[in-house]
């Protein structure tokens, strides 16, 4: 009874191992002490090329690189002395030519008596592994040289990876962050938000240029853009969060700048889309038509004008030429008081060159008429200050007097015969005047 149990036994395990041979992944391959090959299982066939028939009988030699042969020779050597090599990475070559990576786990085969009588080898295909051990490490190079904050948490909210620019822009160090809430890093008034950030993403959403607040180690607030991901395992199940933080410092500051500059000239200024419709005006723009702010956004912008066609007109001249100067129009007030104004505009355009809308300035006529009368007379009393000096000068000369006492005497002919003083010094200069 005792041999038929143990029989039974060995049959039942040899139906075990001829399944495990025949249908395991990886290739299982039997060969004597001297490495010629004796079994080799479908997996092999599909590895390597070759069929049962074409390999059984030949040395396992055949399947190493010729740079590699040494290798083949020590294993060998190593079951022969009764020990086993295991998860051996090295490469093989198929029928083929072409050359496969794989994890070799080669162990000696004993017989009842425990002598060794062969080897088993398992030969795993580890190019997948590989590929993306390869793609990891590119993934991880890239996080670790990229310019944003990148940074993985869990769905909880605990932070499980920060790259050195996360170091940077917030100041606290991996040792310091892992392991902690996502909201260190952000403001107290913002929690919500942030739970609102992670209540979307657990539903699988993107979110894409978030602009909030973020906040550093030694509590300084600074602008930042999120981009947030759900990190899901090899079933598509969402397991975490990548948040991607790019500061948002220096374009906060410029557009600031800018917005500045925009809201401190006193002409009207304002942006219009390829629509018609206003976009964004400055604080003149609102102080001549008296409009609140958020109604002249949205609204079109030619009924802010007496004659809306002629704006109209001005408009379309502005995008078929794509520039247009001191074009006259008169601005209309909720008050009624007109503005009689040189529209000045240009289409402004994308970094690919498409055309947004249009850039349109409205100068104040009449106060451009009074700067041109001002330098008008500047420019005349600049010129009458000249022909004075000259004058003073070759009277001084000519009567050997100071150049006080010649403006003297030029001041008093002028009195005494009723001409201004700029007409007596023309004569001295231009006709030989004396005085």
């Amino acid at each position: 009874m005792r041999d038929v149990d143990r029989r039974e036994k060995e049959v039942g395990d040899s139906h075990l191992i001829v399944a495990i041979d025949e249908y395991s992944d990886d290739a299982i391959i039997g060969s004597t002490l001297s490495g010629v090959i004796t079994s080799w299982n479908p997996a092999a066939v599909r590895m390597y090329g070759y069929s049962g028939q074409e390999i059984i009988g030949r040395s396992g030699s055949v399947l190493v690189p010729a740079d590699r042969a040494g290798e083949f020779d020590d294993t060998v050597a190593m079951v022969q002395g009764g020990k086993a090599v295991e998860h051996f990475e090295t490469t093989r070559v198929r029928k083929d030519g072409s050359v496969v990576p794989v994890s070799l786990t080669v162990a000696p085969i004993h017989d009842q008596a425990g002598r060794i009588v062969g080897a088993a080898a398992l030969h795993r295909d580890v190019t997948e592994q590989r590929r993306a051990l390869e793609i990891a490490q590119r993934m991880e190079a890239i996080v670790d040289s990229s310019e944003d904050a990148i940074i993985a948490i869990t769905l909880e909210g605990i932070i499980t990876s920060w790259n050195r620019s996360a170091e940077k822009l917030f100041g606290y160090s991996s040792a310091e962050i892992i392991g902690k809430s996502a909201e260190t890093i952000g403001p107290q008034d913002r929690l919500d938000e942030i739970k609102d950030i992670l209540a979307k993403n657990n539903a699988s959403q993107h979110i894409r240029h978030l602009h909030t607040t973020g906040i550093r180690k030694d509590h300084t607030v600074f602008p930042v853009s999120l981009t947030v991901s759900p990190i899901r395992d090899e079933d598509g199940t969402t397991v975490g969060t990548s948040i991607i933080s790019r500061d948002m410092t220096d374009l906060h500051h410029a557009v600031l700048y800018s917005r500045s500059l925009i809201e401190a000239a006193l002409d009207p200024l304002m942006t219009i889309s390829p629509a018609g419709k206003i976009t964004d005006v400055n604080e003149a723009t609102i102080k001549v038509t008296g409009v609140p702010r958020e109604e002249l956004i949205g609204s079109s912008f030619s009924q802010y004008f007496t004659d809306p066609d002629r704006a109209q007109a001005a408009y379309q001249r502005v995008f078929a030429q794509g520039a247009l100067t001191d074009y006259p129009l008169t601005l209309l007030h909720q008050d009624g008081t007109l503005t009689e104004v040189l529209y000045n505009a240009s289409v402004y355009r994308d970094f690919n060159e498409k055309v947004l809308g249009v850039l349109a300035v409205a100068r104040d006529a009449a106060k451009l008429r009074q700067q041109q009368q001002l330098s008008e007379q500047l420019q005349q009393a600049l010129k009458s200050r000249i022909i004075i000096e000259q004058a003073k000068g070759i009277t001084a000369e000519r009567l050997g007097v100071t150049i006080d006492q010649a403006y003297q005497r030029i001041r008093g002919h002028a009195r005494n015969n009723n001409a201004s003083l700029h007409a007596v010094a023309e004569a001295i200069v231009e006709v030989g005047l004396q005085v």
